[in-house]
C-alpha cells in the first residue's frame, strides 16, 4: 500500500519572492515532480503511516558531518519503530548547496545540511557567521551555538522557508596554498585563493590582498591540478576528505573563521509534521549534533597526522597580522550595515 500527499499542486507552483529563488520552476519541474512524489509518499510497512524524509547534501561519505547524518537517520528509524525514516542522498548527488536550498524551498527535498556561509546567500543574518576572528575561542562559540541567541538565528530562515534545526560543528577555517608558504597577508598578494560562495568571505579575502576565487568545492581539486586557483581556505577534517593535501604543499593555520554547518528543514514540511514527529526528529538532530561534535574532535587529529605524514609543510603564523587586517571589515560593517553588527556586539557580549 503507498499512501501519498501532494501539498501543492503539480503544475502551478507559486514561489514567493524570497531573495535566492530565481526562475527555478522550468529547471525544477521534473526533478520536482519525481521527488514530491517520493517525499510525499508513505510507504506502508509496518506502519501504514510511515514519514519518508529526504535528506540531501554535498558531503563526502567519509566526513564526520555526514557520518553523523547518517546515524541520525538510524536513530530516528529505530525511535520510531519506522514510523519516520530519512532517505539520504550524499555527495552532491541532487547538486551542490545553493541547488539544495532551493530544492528545499520549492518542497522537492526535506532536510539538507549546508554551511551558514551558503545560507548568507538567502537569509542576511547568517552573514555574521563568515566574518573573521568573530569568536574569542571555543568556548565561546559553542556558547553562540547552544545558546539563545545561535536558537534565534535558526529562526532567521523561516521567512524564506527555510527553518535552522541545528548547528554541527566545522570548526575553524585556515589557508592552504600549492606551492607558496603564507606567514602573513601580505604573502596572499597574488594568489587566487578558492572562497565560498560568500559575500563576507570575499571582502576578507581582498581586505588581506588575495584574490578571491568563488568555486564549486567539487572542482576544486581539478583546479588545483590546471593552475586555476593557488589556494583554498578550509577547516582540516575537510582538507583531508577532499583530499586536497595531495596537491597542496602548505596549509597555514591561521584560523580566521569559525564557520559552522546547519541543519535546515523546509518551514513548510516542519508545519505538516505532528508534535510528536517534530519531537522524535528534533531529538534524534540533537543527538546527531553531539555525535558530530565528537566525530569532528577526533578527525582533526587524524587530519593532522595524516598531513605530516604525506609532507605537508604546517605554518603556525602570528595570528595577530591576520586579526587586524580584519578590522577594515568591521568598520565598514558599523558604519553601513547596523543590523549586522547588531550581530556582532551581541555575539561579542556573551562571555
Amino acid at each position: 500500500m503507498l499512501k501519498c500527499v501532494f501539498p501543492f499542486k503539480l503544475f502551478t507552483v507559486f514561489v514567493p519572492s524570497a531573495p535566492g529563488v530565481k526562475n527555478m520552476v522550468l529547471w525544477a519541474l521534473p526533478l520536482f515532480s519525481v521527488f514530491l512524489f517520493l517525499g510525499s509518499c508513505n510507504k506502508a510497512d509496518d506502519h501504514e503511516d510511515t514519514r519518508t524524509i529526504i535528506l540531501a547534501h554535498a558531503m563526502h561519505t567519509n566526513h564526520p558531518v555526514s557520518i553523523a547524518m547518517a546515524q541520525m537517520a538510524e536513530d530516528i528509524e529505530e525511535k520510531t519503530d519506522g514510523r519516520m525514516r530519512i532517505t539520504i542522498y550524499p555527495a552532491g548527488q541532487l547538486g551542490n548547496e545553493r541547488k539544495l536550498l532551493e530544492q528545499i524551498q520549492l518542497g522537492v527535498i526535506g532536510l539538507t545540511k549546508v554551511s551558514t556561509a551558503t545560507l548568507e546567500n538567502i537569509v542576511p543574518a547568517m552573514r555574521v557567521f563568515s566574518l573573521p576572528y568573530l569568536f574569542r575561542d571555543n568556548d565561546h562559540s559553542t556558547k553562540v551555538f547552544d545558546g539563545d541567541l545561535g536558537k534565534e538565528l535558526l529562526l532567521e530562515g523561516v521567512p524564506y522557508g527555510l527553518r535552522g534545526v541545528g548547528y554541527y560543528d566545522a570548526g575553524s577555517r585556515s589557508i592552504y596554498t600549492t606551492d607558496r608558504a603564507v606567514e602573513t597577508p601580505d604573502d596572499l598578494a597574488g594568489l587566487k585563493i578558492r572562497v565560498m560562495e560568500s559575500v563576507i568571505a570575499m571582502q576578507f579575502m581582498r581586505t588581506m590582498g588575495g584574490s578571491p576565487t568563488p568555486l564549486s568545492y567539487g572542482e576544486l581539486y581539478t583546479a588545483f591540478q590546471g593552475g586555476i586557483v593557488d589556494g583554498a581556505e578550509n577547516n582540516p577534517p575537510s582538507f583531508f576528505t577532499s583530499r586536497h593535501y595531495e596537491v597542496c604543499n602548505y596549509y597555514i593555520l591561521n584560523e580566521h573563521t569559525t564557520i559552522p554547518d546547519i541543519l535546515v528543514i523546509g518551514e513548510s514540511l516542519w508545519n505538516s509534521l505532528s508534535e510528536q514527529e517534530q519531537i522524535w526528529l528534533q531529538e534524534a538532530i540533537d543527538a546527531s549534533v553531539l555525535h558530530q561534535r565528537q566525530l569532528w574532535e577526533e578527525s582533526e587529529e587524524v587530519s593532522m597526522q595524516a598531513f605530516r605524514d604525506a609532507g605537508v609543510n604546517i605554518i603556525y603564523p602570528d595570528k595577530e597580522p591576520f586579526r587586524e587586517a580584519s578590522r577594515p571589515l568591521y568598520d565598514l560593517i558599523r558604519d553601513n550595515d547596523p543590523e549586522l553588527y547588531e550581530w556582532v556586539e551581541r555575539i561579542r557580549n556573551i562571555p
